[in-house]
């Protein structure tokens, strides 16, 4: 898929790394609207804001009506609540669900028809290392980031005949605003925009971006043992 020439939505795209994948997009001569829920806030010069909750059925439908003829559709809109799964607020890992699950699969629902009617093309979810390994401290994060990623899985097979790739994007820590409390070595979130949009031209399913991601993908066969090497 060339990048070059395509209409491309990317969902939270007015700052972090969404910020980053627009600009990236933009670069590689794309069209690109950029998805905000208060599209005021979107600042990157060359982009056409859209108001955009995906956790909105409404909004969503709206602009899937507006951006029409998208062939590439990002899903990077996501929040993280750190809502502890045995104390934590029900409200709060309700909303990672419904943002990183249902709001996700939302967008997809409303623009892949579009995509397949306008000759085919590819939709990216942003995923993230915590897909494959959690912690207490992000499990409601990572709950909602691995039903993301099943998802993602049973979407590819179910769009593919309809000329859609599905792909996914693993990637560790980025140095943004979600994790401007986090200690742990950081990517920068434009080599990683980079490396997305390469995967994204070189038709990857799965594009594994950093190397915490390439690390938790070599364990998995490992099972727990070799995931969780504290658990006694």
């Amino acid at each position: 898929m060339k990048i070059a020439g395509r209409s491309a939505l990317v969902t939270g795209a007015n700052r972090g790394f969404g910020r980053h994948l627009a600009a990236e997009l933009l670069a590689r001569s794309a069209t690109v609207y950029a998805g905000a829920r208060n599209p005021d806030t979107v600042d990157l010069p060359g982009v056409t804001p859209v108001r955009l909750d995906i956790t909105d059925p409404a909004s969503v439908a709206a602009a899937a009506e507006l951006a029409g003829d998208v062939t590439l559709l990002v899903n990077n809109a996501g929040v993280s609540t750190g809502a502890d799964l045995l104390d934590g607020d029900l409200a709060e890992i309700r909303l990672e669900l419904e943002t990183h699950y249902l709001g996700t699969l939302s967008v997809v629902r409303a623009f892949a028809p579009r995509i397949a009617a306008n000759g085919g093309g590819t939709v990216l979810n942003i995923l993230s290392a915590l897909s494959w390994i959690t912690f207490p401290q992000v499990g409601a994060y990572g709950a909602a980031k691995a039903a993301e990623w099943s998802m993602t899985n049973a979407l590819r097979a179910q769009l593919a005949e309809r000329g859609v790739r599905v792909a996914g994007l693993h990637v560790g820590y980025m140095d943004t605003d979600m994790t401007a409390e986090v200690t742990a070595p950081k990517s920068d979130p434009a080599e990683i925009a980079r490396l997305a949009v390469d995967g994204i031209e070189a038709d990857r399913y799965e594009i594994v971006a950093d190397e915490t991601s390439r690390q938790v993908l070599a364990g998995l066969s490992g099972g727990v043992a070799a995931l969780y090497p504290a658990l006694p």
